[in-house]
């Protein structure tokens, strides 16, 4: 009979420190980008990253942007660069 293990379910679902920390200062970016009033709560814009955070780069003010969602995700966790080459 098989046991199911939730407190390892549980641990991978939330995924490696990396990707937690890498989720933390996402969410820092879209709370400051909404003090600043450059996104609103349910407007459909993400708060993306001109250099990934899965690629080295920071979570400082110049490396942020606003896109539409649609735009981010096709982006995904590419560099701008590679994203303009594929969609030319």
């Amino acid at each position: 009979m098989y046991v199911r293990d939730y407190a390892r379910e549980y641990k991978n679902y939330h995924g490696t420190k990396e990707q937690l920390l890498n989720r933390c200062m996402r969410n820092k970016a879209r709370r400051e980008c909404e003090k600043q009033g450059r996104v609103a709560p349910g407007d459909g814009k993400h708060v993306d990253h001109r250099v990934p955070l899965s690629k080295g780069g920071t979570n400082d003010p110049k490396n942020w942007r606003v896109l539409t969602a649609r735009g981010n995700l096709r982006k995904g966790n590419k560099l701008r660069s590679v994203v303009m080459k594929k969609f030319k």
